[in-house]
């Protein structure tokens, strides 16, 4: 394992060093010490690398991912996995707003609570929340899964296009064009295999599928009040 001191050569030295690992590193394995609640940690990555950050980071860790798999040891800020393509983000602790944002594939797990636009603008990513999501969450979700063991804030997948939504809890309220969808047997075997990639000790049958009405799509004078 490669074990880089945040503090002793800073954010520009380690973001250039894991950049430079190629497809074909052996130095797959790092780990990341004194964080200090640093911005743009780990962004950008583009190698099949495991990073693992031994405490709590500010905004967008995780930024643009491509292939590697990282582990944050505490919570985030703003953006986590923002523009994410591939590969794994986990957080051990909480999110601040916007976790996952534009994600465009990969898996963003939140073992604590994510704040709110959790999964705004979602293009293809899976994300699973262990805890609660604030308000405005999935607003304007492409693509993509949002799965929420807790409970979810107002206006849940507003202005929704094709992501879908797994909820065990209780929604606060729907956004607009966003409704109840019934959960059949391909909607089951999906949620499973999303729990059991996050580690998530939950029965598929306890969550509720939400979804676009598709009202929305194209602008119509009749439905102004709901832009």
């Amino acid at each position: 394992m490669q074990i880089f001191d945040l503090e002793d050569r800073g954010l520009r030295a380690l973001n250039q060093t894991l950049h430079d690992q190629a497809n074909d590193t052996n130095q797959t394995s790092w780990e990341i010490i004194n964080p200090r609640g640093s911005h743009a940690i780990a962004v950008g990555l583009d190698a099949p690398i495991e990073v693992k950050i031994k405490g709590s980071t500010g905004y967008y860790c995780g930024g643009m991912n491509k292939q590697a798999d990282i582990l944050v040891e505490g919570s985030v800020g703003p953006g986590v996995a923002e523009n994410m393509m591939s590969g794994t983000v986990v957080i051990e602790g909480d999110a601040s707003q916007y976790a996952g944002a534009t994600g465009r594939g990969g898996l963003l797990v939140i073992k604590g609570n994510a704040s709110s636009r959790c999964g705004i603008s979602m293009k293809g990513i899976n994300i699973v929340v262990h805890g609660n999501i604030g308000h405005m969450s999935a607003f304007m979700a492409q693509s993509g899964n949002l799965v929420v063991l807790g409970d979810a804030g107002d206006a849940l997948g507003d202005s929704l296009y094709e992501a879908q939504l797994f909820v065990r809890g209780t929604v606060k309220s729907l956004g607009a064009d966003c409704v109840k969808k019934e959960m059949r047997a391909e909607h089951i075997a999906l949620l499973q295999n999303l729990l059991d990639m996050a580690g998530a000790d939950a029965s598929p049958k306890e969550f509720t599928r939400y979804g676009s009405a598709r009202q929305l799509y194209h602008f119509d004078i009749d439905n102004t009040g709901a832009y």
